[in-house]
Order: C-alpha cells, then structure tokens, then sequence
C-alpha cells in the first residue's frame, strides 16, 4: 500500500499562510489581500462603508415614527443604492439586480412584510419583463441594427458634407444629427460613432484652432440633450414614464413623450449652440471635401438589401410608435417589430445580439423596482410627510425637483438620480404627479457640468481636446436654465395637454 504524495502546490500554499500568519497584525490585512489576489481593497472597504452607513442611518429612525418594517427594510434598500450609485463601489447594473435581489429577501418573504402568499416574491423578479423594460429593449434592438448596416455612419457622414460650408451651420449639423440620433440610440453610442466620423477631420486643422474644439464640444452637447426627446432616449425617460404609469396611473405613450420632451430639448441645443458659435466668431469651416466619403468602407462591405431592411424597420417602428392612438398596438409591443425583423433575417445574429448593452436593462428594471416598492411600502410618503409641500406653489415644486435632478446627476449616474427622486417627487404632490416627475426626467438629462457627468462627456474629455473647464460652462448654462424650463413647459404646456 503506497502512501500519497503531498501537492506541491498545496505546500506551498500552506507555507505562504503560514508566513502570512507570522507577520506583524498592521501588515496581515495588506498581505491577505494579496495572497487572496484581491486587487481593489478600496472598491471592497467603500461597500461596506456604505452597507454600514446606510444600515445606521435606517436604525436612526424612532421605532415610533410612522414607519412600518416594510417601510424600513425600503429605506435601507433605497439608501444603499443611493450610496453604490453615488460612490460608483460596483458598477450601476449591478445595483440594480442587487436591488431587486434585496427586496425578495427583504420584502417578500410570506408572513414577513409585503407577501401574502408564497409566490408574492415573483412580482419583483417580473419587473424584467415590465413592458418599458420591453420597450427600450426594442430600441436597443433597433439602434444596433442601425451600427451594424453603418445606416448611422451613412446618414451623419452625407448630412455634415452638406452642412460643412460655414461654421455656424456645420456646428449646428454635428449637434443636430447627435440629437436626432440619441432619440433612438444610446447617447454613448451616437457619442462614439460621431467622435470616429469627426476626427479624422478634426486631426487635419491646426494646433489650437477653435473649431476643433467646438467640434468635439458639439457632439456631447447633442448626444446629453437629444435624449430628451424621445420616450426611449434615456432610461430616466422610462423611469418616469413607468412610476406615473404604476402610481398615478397616467400612461404617457411615445407620440406625447414628443410632445413632453422634444421642444424643451430643442430650446437648451439651440441656447448651448449660441454658447458654441460664441466661441468660434471669426473662425473658418473645415473644407468640405474632408467630409466627403466618411462611409466609404461601409458602403463597400454591407449589402443594399441588409440597409434597406434596417431602413423600412426603422421606419415602420417610428410610424407605429408614433401612431399608437390610431391602430391601438402600445408602443412595448411595437418593439416586437425590429427585434423580430433584425433577428429573424439574419442582420443581427447570435454575435451581435450577444454585444447589446444588456446592463442598461438591468440598470432600469432595478430602478423600476425601486420605485415601486419606495410607493408601495409608504416609504416615499413618509419621507416627504415633513416638507410643507401642500402650500408651496406648484411652479415651485417643479423647479426644486428639477434643480435636484440636475444637482445629483451631474455626480452619479442620471438613472440613479432619477430612480431615487422621481417616486419622491410624485408623493410629494400626488395630485399633480406630472408637474413634478416630467422635470426630473427632463432636467436629468441636461447634467453636463462634468467630464464624468455623462458617458458622452467622457468620452469627448478622452479625445484631449477638451478641459473640464469646457464642461463646466455648457453644465452651467444648462443647470440654471433647463429648471425653470422645465417646470414652465411641464405645467403650462404638457400638464393641460396630457394631464
């Protein structure tokens, strides 16, 4: 009978433990680490800063306030997120599962706080199937249909050729087709995809020449407000979309979300343009001919009928979203329509369905769990319970609920700070839940003051043409007027019309 052989590696793993206990306690953290190739002990420590922080903030309420358990194990929830997403600890998709992870252990455990039977504990898991989840899944779909027939590139390269004869209207085109495009793509893709198409021209003016920078400025500018505009723009749109829809019971279709979004939008382009040309006054226009051919490659590698595809789905999409009051067909089952199409035909296969931005989807259904359960608990009324909301005029409210949009995702994610004020913002004013929830949404989106306040931002800080101090003169335009903008336009214009 042969006896077993010790591991070599098991040796000298025993070995390096030992060592590691022998050391002196002030370095056996650090060597631990090491030994257990933990590489970020930062990330690691500012969780459990936050996990601690916000469990203490929550055993800080009285027992004899007007908060039940399922009210404090929300308030725990919602300020942990809150903190993750403020401290960017782990990513913000990951906040978002962990969100609706902590509520089915939390909230609906039978004979605990919100469950009643068994299966109560599916209704926050379905929320991944909640139909404005659905929806920007849909435009997802759509947008990358667009990248890969290059009818994105195609479509901005021919547009700037025409629009390169003067400053003023090549300026205007590079924020305008940023614009347009962010209503149907993710801004950080229109961001990049713009930024591949304005450098190579970019890169042939001379060291220090406005327009360089201008250009590149142009591009965030369009990418941050064109979301706005459209229902499946940005997700702080479905955010809010989907809290009135589940609280107020007031659904906001994509042909109103026009009518909410797109002019307030229009208004702070056409004000930061003003700003951009400002700084370019006397300047000369890139020659033309640089423009010419941007799309070449493209052209030579994708076949007519895989553009012509994406174009009539493009178009069917928009037209039946656009139309929903007419043929009845919401605009999440319309989503069905491009991924049907895109998939089944080939255009998008396994590969490239596997490369859309799925985190954004988890990022919002977190955020709609969020707020339904911060609703439902009598967490966001209990919050608000001690602002005299009931006698400040409603202009008011609007505009502080805008300004706090702003304020805080200008420093974290614009999804983040609008799963966190707008459930507030509704119970603050339930009777008129869309003056207060529509500012946030909108005035998320106007958050540029930063390098890091936006995707799009950074990526145009990362070209090295821009300065922070470049960022923070369009974010402040945009912090003091898209507030006041914002609430007028909602409760003067948008209230009457949907309200």
């Amino acid at each position: 009978m042969t006896s077993s052989q010790p591991d070599p590696d098991d040796e000298a793993a025993r070995a390096e433990l030992s060592r590691l206990l022998a050391e002196s306690p002030a370095n056996l953290p650090k060597s631990l680490l090491r030994w257990l190739e933990i590489s970020s002990p930062q990330r690691i420590a500012l969780c459990v800063f936050v996990v601690l922080l916000a469990a203490g903030l929550t055993w800080l309420v009285p027992e004899d306030a007007a908060l039940d358990v399922a009210g404090r194990r929300s308030l725990f929830i919602l300020l942990l997120a809150a903190g993750l997403w403020l401290s960017e600890a782990i990513p913000a998709f990951a906040v978002g599962i962990l969100i609706i992870a902590l509520q089915v252990l939390l909230l609906d455990r039978p004979g605990g706080t919100l469950a009643e039977g068994p299966g109560d504990w599916e209704a926050h898991v379905l929320v991944l199937g909640h139909p404005l989840v659905w929806l920007f899944f849909g435009g997802l779909v759509l947008a990358a249909g667009m990248s890969r027939t290059g009818i994105d590139r195609w479509l901005a390269s021919n547009l700037l050729e025409r629009f390169a004869s003067r400053p003023a209207t090549l300026i205007a085109g590079v924020a305008g087709i940023a614009f347009v495009l962010s209503m149907l793509m993710s801004n950080t893709a229109t961001t990049a995809m713009m930024l591949a198409l304005v450098t190579p021209v970019v890169s042939r003016l001379e060291r220090g020449d406005p327009m360089a920078l201008t250009l590149v400025l142009a591009i965030p500018v369009g990418a941050n407000l064109g979301g706005m505009g459209s229902l499946v723009g940005t997700p702080p749109n479905a955010v809010a979309a989907g809290a009135l829809a589940s609280q107020a019971g007031i659904e906001i279709n994509f042909a109103q979300w026009l009518v909410v979004g797109l002019v307030p939008g229009l208004l702070l382009l056409g004000l930061l343009l003003g700003v951009l040309l400002w700084r370019v006054r006397g300047a000369q226009a890139p020659p033309a001919e640089l423009w010419a051919g941007l799309d070449a490659d493209d052209a030579q590698h994708i076949p007519l009928w895989e553009r012509l595809t994406v174009i009539l789905t493009l178009l069917l999409t928009v037209t039946l979203w656009l139309t929903s009051g007419v043929h009845g067909l919401p605009a999440p089952a319309v989503s069905v329509v491009p991924v049907v199409i895109l998939t089944a035909s080939g255009i998008l296969d396994v590969e490239a369905f596997r490369r859309l931005p799925y985190d954004v989807l988890f990022l919002l259904a977190g955020g709609l769990a969020l707020g339904a359960a911060v609703h439902e608990t009598g967490l966001a009324a209990w919050l608000i319970s001690g602002l005299p909301a009931e006698d400040v005029p409603l202009f008011l409210l609007a505009l502080a609920a805008g300004a706090a949009a702003v304020l805080l995702s200008n420093i974290m994610s614009n999804t983040a700070a609008a799963n966190v004020l707008v459930p507030l913002a509704i119970s603050a004013a339930p009777g008129a839940s869309l003056v207060v929830a529509l500012p946030v949404a909108l005035c998320a989106s106007a958050a540029m003051a930063m390098p890091v306040s936006t995707p799009p931002n950074a990526l145009a800080f990362a070209t090295g043409l821009c300065r922070a101090r470049d960022f923070l003169v369009l974010g402040s335009v945009t912090a003091l007027a898209a507030p006041p903008l914002a609430a007028a336009w909602t409760l003067y214009v948008v209230r009457p019309l949907l309200g």
